[in-house]
């Protein structure tokens, strides 16, 4: 409070000199006509000052001398602006680390097929690869073009509309990769000769159309991450698992609680990025009435919520490996990744009422996600070659 008073202090004395001077600039220019625009005069001389101001005030309060940048003295009707580079905004609006959510599932799938056949496609892989980064940027791309149409992103600098100005361009580049990506995950199949796994990947697409699209756009009323969970756990990381173990083997390859148990944990970190994704938008989803799970609980209970799942996620993994359905070699490395989890935990909990700070929670997830998932594809792969080693001996 006290730093408020000195600041309005400053700020009399500064606007009463330069009152002074207008009155004294109007007298000159009534008494000899001339036409000096004064508004002109007081606005060129006064900015310079507000600029210095902005980054260089000095507040003093009980003899306390603190440099500062956060107060500052905007112009009537100025609109204060984030000063955010070009390259940051085109870093956040290409979502670089957000692209693991296509590579976890394949790797995780295509490590539980060679835990079954020993076997591994590597033709197969990257093709899937390249048509799940495809399929990842349409749903990137739509959903930016649909939160465009509502509204949500009037404000979001790194909205890929908003950055290009083009909603038609975009919308038709996103379902371009759309198609792109879905023939190829189809040739994929067919040369897999495995009709089960395009059941399943088309059914990951759905879930994804009806999360953000119109008529349904399901995310607007909180059933996100269900659809996100179900989308890259059961269905796309099945589906991945049907393709490379088909393709191995020529037959008819059959599910096994191993690839089960291993999709449900990949779904479950990749709901928890969606979740982490609202801290940060909680206010602008609320003027357009979009009911994210944050909306409605709070961004105190929504930490909160986070601390469960995170606690959950390594229940399921000890779980898992109690009852024999994934190997002990997946549970010893994905628990060398307690204390990623930890910092996912500890950042929300902290920075869950700071907009600026939680930002990067969904980052931290994207960690987790993507380290937890490259243990649980490392140990399924190791699990096959000590099983190996023991068959020989």
């Amino acid at each position: 409070m006290a730093a408020t008073c000195c600041n309005l202090t400053h700020a009399s004395s500064f606007l009463n000199n330069h009152l002074f001077y207008f009155k004294r600039c109007h007298f000159i220019s009534k008494s000899s006509k001339c036409t000096i625009n004064v508004e002109k005069v007081l606005h060129r001389r006064c900015r310079g000052k507000l600029q210095v101001q902005r980054r260089h005030q000095r507040v003093c309060c009980n003899g306390i001398v603190e440099l500062t940048s956060s107060s500052r003295f905007e112009d009537v009707g100025e609109e204060i602006e984030e000063d955010i580079s070009m390259e940051t905004l085109i870093w956040r609006a290409i979502k670089l680390p957000i692209y693991s959510v296509a590579l976890v599932p394949l790797t995780v799938g295509s490590a539980a097929a060679y835990l079954q056949t020993g076997m591994f496609s590597a033709k197969c892989y990257f093709v899937l690869l390249a048509s799940s980064v495809l399929v990842i940027t349409w749903l990137n791309l739509s959903n930016d073009v649909y939160d465009f149409d509502t509204g949500v992103d009037k404000n979001k600098k790194e909205s890929v509309v908003n950055l290009v100005g083009s909603r038609t361009g975009i919308f038709v580049v996103s379902y371009l990769c759309l198609a792109l990506g879905f023939a190829g995950l189809s040739w994929a199949a067919v040369e897999a000769r495995n009709t089960r796994s395009v059941l399943f990947l088309t059914c990951a697409i759905i879930c994804g159309y009806i999360y953000q699209c119109p008529p349904f756009r399901l995310s607007y009323q909180g059933l996100g991450e269900p659809l996100c969970f179900a989308a890259f756990g059961p269905f796309a990381t099945t589906a991945f698992y049907l393709v490379q173990g088909s393709s191995s083997v020529r037959n008819n390859f059959p599910l096994s609680g191993t690839v089960l148990s291993a999709s449900i944990l990949v779904g479950f970190t990749t709901s928890l990025i969606l979740f982490c994704s609202h801290f940060h938008q909680v206010d602008g989803d609320k003027e357009v009435g979009k009911l994210s799970p944050l909306v409605r609980l709070g961004t105190e209970k929504g930490a909160e919520v986070v601390k469960v799942a995170v606690l959950m996620l390594y229940a399921l993994l000890v779980a898992f490996g109690l009852s024999k359905i994934l190997p002990l070699t997946c549970i010893f490395l994905c628990a060398l990744t307690l204390p990623v989890g930890n910092l996912v935990v500890r950042f929300v909990q902290d920075n869950h009422k700071d907009k600026n700070k939680i930002f990067m929670a969904k980052y931290f997830c994207v960690r987790l996600h993507a380290l937890f998932g490259a243990a649980l594809a490392f140990g399924l792969v190791l699990a096959r070659m000590v099983n190996t080693r023991l068959l020989l001996r």
